[in-house]
């Protein structure tokens, strides 16, 4: 299990470390040579690692299920989407939003059996969970506004740095 968990958190890690890049070339690139780029990039480094550890293994894909194939096309959406949010709401609270997301959709698809998976039975303190980071990332947004609106309100040479905090965030 302790194994389990490093290896998310390093994935972690790399997603974020991956966003940050994704939002610099799409800045300078737009948005789909963004896409193509990371994918692209993504599918030649897989390729080249797979061919050295698993050899021609690497293609033994029999049994597999026709719509598993087009995983590649959700990573073009996954790429599109996340690039988008960090555009319009910063790195962070698109970040989390995703993770929020992501844990919810998990816990559905747990819960009903889909694609595959072994069902696992709802329980309240998974609903409790969620609901936590969904606050959590409530007040992590509203944080920031109160704390800038205190500071603005506290000294009325910044006056407009709220107007300023909204427009930009």
């Amino acid at each position: 299990m302790l194994s389990g968990i490093v290896w998310a958190c390093i994935a972690g890690s790399l997603v974020g470390l991956q966003n940050i890049f994704n939002n610099k070339v799409n800045s300078q690139a737009g948005l789909w040579a963004t896409t193509a780029l990371v994918l692209g990039m993504g599918f030649a480094a897989s390729l080249t690692l797979g061919l050295i550890f698993e050899g021609a293994g690497l293609f033994q894909l029999s049994g597999m299920r026709l719509w598993y194939w087009f995983s590649g096309m959700i990573g073009v959406a996954v790429v599109i989407c996340l690039v988008q949010g960090i555009k319009l709401l910063g790195p962070t609270y698109a970040v989390s939003i995703v993770m929020a997301s992501q844990l919810g959709f998990a816990l559905w698809f747990d819960t009903q059996g889909w694609l595959g998976l072994i069902k696992v039975p709802f329980t309240f303190n998974q609903l409790v969970g969620v609901l936590v980071i969904v606050g959590g990332i409530f007040i992590f947004k509203s944080g920031g506004r109160l704390r800038l609106r205190n500071v603005e309100n506290s000294n009325p040479q910044n006056s407009g740095a709220g107007e300023l905090y909204e427009q930009n965030h």
